[in-house]
């Protein structure tokens, strides 16, 4: 294991996946709350809920979008809120899990 715990940080990963058709509203909602410091990841497959997603079908084009960030607790619990009520109107899952952050100092 890294032996500097100091640049070690104990943060909360979330982990978003919805309709790739609804990224744009899951977008505005972020910026609504001013969320920042995500990635996206875009055509994203999978099977799930809603049945299957095939990235390399090209024919019926359904793809899921991935949305990652790190956080503090306090944060996480921001996003958990103002989510749990749209989620369901995006379609997809949110996965809140603990994570360590390696820092550059």
């Amino acid at each position: 294991m890294f032996s500097a715990p100091e640049s070690i940080v104990t943060m909360k990963r979330i982990e978003i996946v919805i309709h790739e058709e609804r990224l744009d509203d899951l977008i505005q909602l972020f910026i609504d709350a001013k969320v920042h410091g995500y990635t996206i990841i875009k055509k994203a497959g999978g099977f799930g809920s809603t049945g299957e997603r095939d990235q390399d079908d090209y024919i019926l084009e359904q793809y899921n979008a991935v949305l990652v960030l790190v956080c503090d607790k306090k944060q996480a619990e921001k996003i958990a809120e103002m989510l749990h009520p749209k989620l369901k109107v995006f379609g997809g899952m949110c996965l809140i899990s603990d994570c360590q952050q390696l820092t550059s100092e």
